[in-house]
């Protein structure tokens, strides 16, 4: 754990979350910032501060995970789309440096903001949400 990291304090229960989905490796949960409603965040459990520092097997697992959320998203959304993204480093835009892959839901001529431009969200809303995407795993 690093004591700085946001992703660390929510997984140790320190920061709050609207948690999607949890097992011994992984986390999902809703991000504050969403792009769309829908926009969850899959991390690894360990802190690992990028893709070239987690070993491949939990890399592999994340990823699992972010199909069955992915899908379930999609469907909750009833999105035309998803994007898969996974930042690594400062100039690929990475802002938290814990491994982490966002699932955003997509819709046809809605272009991507920047995610430092993004407004936090409602609690409530996330919570909805997330129960949501719970229920479609």
């Amino acid at each position: 754990m690093s004591k700085d990291c946001i992703f660390c304090k929510i997984v140790h229960n320190e920061a709050p979350s609207s948690v999607v989905y949890e097992d011994s490796d992984v986390m999902a949960f809703m991000d504050i910032r969403p792009v769309s409603e829908g926009h969850t965040l899959i991390i690894s459990k360990q802190h690992y501060e990028d893709i070239f520092a987690a070993p491949e097997d939990q890399v592999a697992i994340a990823f699992k995970i972010t199909k069955r959320i992915a899908t379930a998203v999609k469907k909750v959304t009833k999105a035309d789309g998803i994007s898969i993204v996974q930042q690594n480093g400062k100039a690929a835009g990475q802002d938290v440096f814990h491994l982490h892959i966002h699932v955003i839901p997509r819709f046809e001529a809605v272009k991507m903001p920047k995610f430092g431009e993004l407004e936090f969200a409602n609690r409530l809303t996330l919570e909805n949400v997330a129960a949501k995407i719970r229920a479609n795993l």
